[in-house]
């Protein structure tokens, strides 16, 4: 939330320069076109450090100015300018397979070729000057952002580190909390239920794992030994990591623990002390957001001591029926007692990370030879990349005939309303329409409304900074909301050039329409059904951890050494495991007749999550 925060106050201090120039100057006829270059921008905006950030910032800005020549230069010849449109739009989707820095720098460039079209659908179609004039002020709001962007990180070079390093401490705080349910010892629970709503958790876990890694790569290298300042990171991520694969683990089926030990307290205690390290996983979140010292208390601790006595009282009984299942229990304490010691250990700052290795993998391409292999890798329709990037081309294509054919007033809204719902998979596409056209018609309603109470352009002009603040903060999360204020900031912009009220209308017909498109091309152009594909992701999760097997048997035998093979065998196992949980949920939102596997995907993801602990478990004691 602090991090989205920081992006939103960011773009509102963008606008907010710009719209007081223009106030200055007296052109506020302006606000708009530089609004929309600097929005761009800011979707282009990807995490790195300041070096990469200037990179990111001058690539961006080349490609915002050739698509922005191409359209005042192919505007006026229809058939160049479709065929132009669909091949940059495809040749742009495919670029995502160099990372995120560049799917981001696409996207954001495909919505700056829209913005630049509706521009001149409105004011630049018959007059080059006035065409060339609205592209420089979309290229000048882009610069505006970017240099912003480049000196923010100047200024704040570590805060994403801390911001993602924090979020990877709650999620994990929220895994050992659902993991504690499964110790409840209550007979006839439903188990299936939690170890998927753990399976689901698990993805977030490994979703943030990944962002984390991705920060403290992009700002201290790949490889080496980390330096002063970032040696608490690295080895804050290397606890998670270690965290990751202790609480994941499973020692024995839970339902036996439960029937073996219901009469004793023991299972008690190991829900409770997961709860409780749960909650220091989330404290040690906040102190590491605040750069606070962290104070682990002495209630994990107690507990943990409560545990212990238990467990001797259990072996005190010497029952010979109990013991394969005690030594389990004992495995398990083992456990719970590693992660008590590393959160105890956690505030010491001087800690050194000299015994750790410290490479990461980095899987981006970096040379231009490796960048056009791994282009050439995509062009297939077999690859997710090429099918989502043709059904794109087609879709605008479609768009901007249909906006010929009705001879539409602003019907550019069309295409960017299809470049923003069409997404690679139906069930993704289905979400994102629902979202957009509910966030739609609330901002047209806010608009309406607004504009009736507060008619002075001041106020709007106010309003809209606080509509694209709230478009930045919520687009990633809560997209309807975030639809809702990019409607309302787009309104009282272009209410600057004429009459706001007239566009109400034509904006709600242009979304229905464009929703439309993004549906049917997701639906009829080489669809990406997530069942016809599920038996591949399942292989994946079984190759991954096959490799991870082979990992732990290997340290077995030669010794424990937490090193860059291990590890990424490790992290390839959950992120395997997570992509099955994110194809199910998208399964999830495809008609009944592609959904047959749904039942069998589900009972998988339950055996792949408890097949996962135990290899865990065999990790965590190699």
């Amino acid at each position: 939330a602090h991090e989205k925060a920081s992006y939103g106050l960011r773009v509102f201090i963008a606008l907010a320069v710009a719209m007081g120039v223009c106030w200055h100057w007296q052109q506020l006829t302006a606000v708009p076109a530089l609004f929309l270059g600097a929005i761009a921008s800011a979707i282009a905006e990807t995490d790195d450090n300041w070096l990469g950030r200037i990179k990111s910032v001058l690539l961006s800005l080349l490609c915002f100015a050739a698509a922005a020549a191409a359209v005042v230069l192919l505007f006026p010849y229809p058939l160049a300018f479709v065929t132009g449109m669909a091949v940059a739009t495809f040749s742009l989707t495919l670029l995502g397979a160099l990372g995120e820095r560049y799917a981001s720098i696409a996207q954001a460039t495909v919505a700056l070729s829209i913005y630049a079209m509706i521009g001149m659908d409105q004011h630049g179609s018959h007059d080059p000057s006035i065409a060339w004039h609205g592209a420089a002020l979309l290229l000048i709001g882009a610069t505006w952002y970017g240099v912003l962007s480049i000196l923010w990180t100047l200024l704040f070079a570590n805060r994403p580190v801390r911001e993602r390093l924090s979020r990877l401490f709650f999620e994990l705080g929220r895994y050992l909390k659902l993991k504690a349910d499964l110790f409840e010892p209550v007979r006839q629970s439903d188990l299936h239920a939690r170890r998927l709503a753990l399976a689901e958790q698990n993805a977030k876990v490994v979703g943030a794992l990944n962002a984390a890694k991705t920060a403290i790569m992009s700002r201290f290298g790949r490889s080496g030994r980390p330096g002063v300042q970032s040696g608490l990171y690295f080895r804050l991520y290397y606890m998670a990591q270690e965290f990751h694969e202790r609480a994941s683990s499973s020692h024995y089926p839970y339902e036996a623990l439960t029937d073996a030990f219901f009469h004793s307290d023991v299972l008690y205690r190991c829900q409770r002390l997961l709860a409780l390290q749960g909650k220091a996983c989330a404290a040690l979140g906040e102190a590491i957001r605040l750069r606070h010292p962290f104070d682990y208390g002495d209630n994990s601790r107690l507990a943990t001591e409560d545990l212990r006595q238990s467990l001797d009282y259990l072996h005190a009984r010497a029952d010979p029926a109990l013991a394969r299942l005690l030594g389990a229990l004992e495995l398990l304490v083992t456990n719970l007692q590693s992660i008590e010691r590393k959160l105890s250990e956690a505030a010491q700052s001087d800690s050194t990370s000299d015994n750790l290795d410290t490479r990461l993998r980095d899987s981006s391409p970096h040379t231009l030879r490796e960048m056009a292999a791994r282009l050439m890798q995509q062009l297939t329709p077999g690859s997710v990349l090429f099918r989502h990037g043709l059904r794109m081309a087609i879709a605008l294509v479609v768009g901007y005939a249909i906006m010929q054919s009705i001879h539409a007033d602003n019907g550019y809204w069309i295409l960017l309303t299809t470049a923003f719902v069409c997404r690679p998979n139906y069930g993704a596409t289905r979400l994102r329409l629902v979202q957009r056209i509910a966030g739609t018609l609330i901002g047209l309603v806010a608009t309406w409304a607004l504009m009736q109470l507060f008619p002075g352009t001041e106020v709007q002009l106010l309003l809209a900074l606080a509509a694209a603040l709230i478009f930045f903060i919520t687009r990633t999360d809560r997209y309807m909301l975030a639809t809702a204020g990019i409607t309302v900031m787009a309104l009282f912009c272009f209410n600057l050039l004429g009459d706001g009220f007239v566009l109400i209308w034509p904006r709600l017909i242009d979304t229905l329409i464009g929703c439309a498109i993004a549906a049917a091309a997701s639906f009829l152009i080489l669809p990406d059904w997530q069942g016809r594909r599920l038996n591949q992701v399942m292989a994946t999760v079984l190759a991954s951890c096959a490799r991870y097997l082979a990992q732990v048997l290997e340290q077995y035998a030669s010794g424990m050494r937490d090193d860059l093979p291990y590890r990424i065998a490790r992290r390839d196992m959950h992120n395997a495991d997570a992509a099955l949980s994110v194809a199910l949920s998208n399964m999830l939102r495809e008609p009944g007749r592609y959904r047959r596997n749904l039942d069998a995907g589900f009972r998988f993801l339950a055996l792949s999550n408890t097949l996962l602990g135990y290899l865990s478990a065999l990790g965590a004691h190699r």
